[in-house]
């Protein structure tokens, strides 16, 4: 029985994503693509269109997987140190899980694509600094701390530190992790990076108000 056209779709997702890993560097043709799904180039046209497509389809995944966990760290973690920690590591541990996508998020794959993919990955890295800035924002209301330098210095310092280890990790060939020693260098990271603000917290407030 022949795949569903969903599933279908998804295989050459999948193929797309283990070619992009075996062979870092390279340009993924879409009839190298065929015949690793196994099926004629107008076979994959009547699932996408085009190349750019597929790509689009991925950078999908990408964004559905990552601002979906980011959601549920909101929900579960109250507190700014942790919910940025957690962002970051989010990030690092998705491109470690998935090194072929991760030529994407780098523009590396992306190489005489289409302009609206380099744009599409620009606004996803945006989107994921605009969503740092908002943790380190509410700090201020919830705990009475704010960064040390200006916030979109602060959230942009963040997210750098992130691209910084991704652009390593694809860079390498895929041998250098990009979580490792991770937890010691957010730990200095960190140090120093909040200071007390005048106002007061929201949160634990007492007094008549209160009451």
């Amino acid at each position: 029985m022949p795949p569903k056209k969903s599933q279908r779709r998804q295989q050459i997702l999948e193929a797309l994503a283990q070619m992009l890993e075996a062979s870092p560097g390279n340009r993924i043709t879409t009839a190298g693509l065929a015949r690793e799904v196994g099926v004629s180039e107008a076979a994959l046209y009547r699932h996408f269109p085009s190349k750019g497509k597929m790509f689009e389809g991925l950078i999908e995944f990408i964004e559905d997987t990552l601002f979906s966990r980011i959601n549920l760290i909101l929900t579960e973690e109250p507190g700014v140190a942790r919910r940025c920690e957690k962002m970051l590591l989010l990030l690092l541990a998705f491109t470690e899980r998935n090194p072929g996508i991760t030529r994407i998020l780098t523009g590396d794959a992306l190489a005489g694509e289409n302009d609206r993919l380099h744009q599409r990955v620009a606004q996803l890295f945006d989107r994921y600094e605009t969503q740092l800035k908002q943790v380190l924002r509410e700090a201020e209301l919830r705990e009475g701390l704010r960064p040390v330098i200006p916030l979109p210095a602060a959230a942009n310092l963040l997210m750098a530190t992130a691209e910084g280890r991704i652009a390593q990790f694809v860079r390498s060939g895929f041998t250098r992790s990009p979580t490792e020693n991770w937890q010691e260098q957010w730990s200095l990271l960190l140090n120093g990076f909040f200071r007390q603000a005048i106002s007061t917290p929201l949160a634990g407030q007492t007094g008549s108000a209160a009451s």
